[in-house]
């Protein structure tokens, strides 16, 4: 459907008019909901595909002659294409079409994720590598594509309850990375090296032509503003900080966090996926929740920001936890800390998307699809730099001074960004309200003399 549907007249994005526009729809329209079906289909079959190699594919490469520097680049390779993807795709929304971007990202995904399955019947060594790297990278740009496109329809076709549902779809991304290991490493231990690839990639495949169907199409003129206006303004930029700052602390976890609890508490392998399951699932929970408070209470929106980096900084220090807190390491205590550190994460992370949003319409940029392009694109580039960071920073800091220490200088980042944030809305309010004050003074003045006038004369 045009840009100027019914979906969105007069919201942010939209090209009407109305005075009563900017209501919330109490219903939702008919294309409303299939957008939501077609980004909730997407994130759960991605993040399943996305989640599937953790159990089983180091343990394959291995035999297929790639040495773990090689398999962490293989994995680490995911995170800079998808940076890359995110930054060219969000300038070029416009150009290429936002319906056909999130198609053929989906259909390409199910393609590599299949190709995936077959890479077994390479031969080993360097042509094995050299295959994985390849179809990694297709991967990343095709997921970088989608979830752009995603991104962008969802807050065109919802311009007045962006982080609400943004925070409600976060739950099926969580359930993509909470079901996708047990899914492939039991369809792994009953059918073999393929089957778990193949199996996620054709339900990835069959979600196109549905969405082929049901997807509606947005039409707009390509925009002005760039990348680099957009995150050279000093509360993007530091928005972009805090993104980076967060994603780091999620991935550092992903490479270290099952050695730490294999090695301290001694579980049984099969349990330490457990373990993880605190943090996927309370983030999922407290996502729609934090999201649906930013669209009620917008005012609070820069609060969550800033208070949820700096409980996810406490966590981190007491994940370990830091040795010179003197407390001993439990399990329960680790498990109830990630449990904290998922909603301290949907508290800052939801409100990223609107806050960016709003502050690009305070200084000009256009209302439309090509904003949400470049929105879209500076999140998912900030978030994959994060995710190829953490991992990075993790492995050497645990190599060199254990998880207690690592944790704890992981901790820094939302330590800082959350302080940096404080600062800068305390400093943003106080100049507002200065500038209130001035423009009081200068109407009061203009009263004043009003009203002199005729006894003057």
């Amino acid at each position: 459907m045009d840009a100027s549907g019914p979906l969105t007249p007069g919201g942010p994005g939209g090209d009407g008019s109305s005075g009563s526009s900017r209501e919330t729809p109490r219903r939702l329209s008919r294309e409303q909901l299939f957008v939501l079906i077609s980004a909730a289909s997407m994130n759960l079959g991605s993040m399943m595909a996305y989640s599937i190699l953790g159990p089983f594919f180091p343990k394959e490469a291995e035999k297929k002659g790639a040495s773990n520097t090689m398999i962490g680049m293989i994995f680490g390779c995911y995170a800079l294409f998808d940076l890359l993807a995110s930054l060219v795709f969000g300038k070029y929304l416009v150009h290429i079409g936002a319906k056909f971007m999130f198609i053929a990202g989906m259909f390409v995904s199910g393609g590599v994720t299949i190709l995936f399955g077959l890479l077994d019947q390479v031969p080993d060594g360097p042509v094995f590598i050299a295959m994985c790297f390849l179809v990694r990278i297709m991967d990343a740009l095709s997921f970088g594509a989608a979830i752009t496109a995603s991104s962008s329809i969802l807050v065109k076709a919802f311009p007045n309850n962006v982080a609400t549902v943004l925070g409600g779809l976060e739950v099926f991304s969580g359930l993509g990375l909470v079901l996708g290991p047990p899914l492939g490493g039991f369809l792994y231990q009953s059918f073999g090296y393929e089957v778990p690839f193949i199996f996620l990639g054709c339900i990835v495949l069959l979600m196109v032509p549905l969405n082929i169907y049901i997807l509606p199409s947005y039409e707009a003129d390509p925009g002005e503003h760039s990348f680099w206006k957009l995150v050279t303004l000093p509360k993007v930029g530091l928005i972009a900080f805090v993104i980076i700052s967060l994603s780091s602390c999620f991935g550092f976890l992903d490479p270290i966090l099952s050695l730490f609890v294999l090695e301290k508490f001694h579980l049984p392998a099969g349990y330490v996926g457990l373990v993880f399951l605190g943090l996927a699932l309370s983030y999922a929970i407290s996502s729609p929740l934090f999201g649906l408070l930013s669209d009620k209470m917008p005012h609070l929106r820069k609060w969550c920001l800033v208070f949820g980096n700096l409980i996810t900084a406490g966590c981190y220090m007491l994940l370990g936890p830091i040795p010179f807190l003197h407390i001993e390491s439990q399990l329960w205590l680790l498990v109830l800390i990630l449990v904290i550190n998922g909603f301290s994460a949907g508290m800052s992370i939801i409100p990223t998307f609107p806050e960016i949003l709003s502050c690009a319409y305070e200084n000009g940029f256009e209302e439309g699809l090509s904003t949400l392009g470049l929105v879209s694109g500076l999140i998912g580039g900030m978030w994959s730099v994060g995710a190829f960071a953490g991992p990075m920073l993790g492995g050497f800091l645990y190599e060199k001074i254990g998880f207690e220490w690592a944790a704890a200088i992981q901790g820094l980042w939302p330590l800082i960004s959350g302080l940096v944030m404080g600062l800068f809305y305390l400093l943003e309010h106080s100049r507002r309200r200065r500038s209130r004050s001035k423009s009081q003074n200068i109407v009061g003045t203009e009263e004043e003399r009003t009203a002199l006038l005729p006894n003057e004369i």
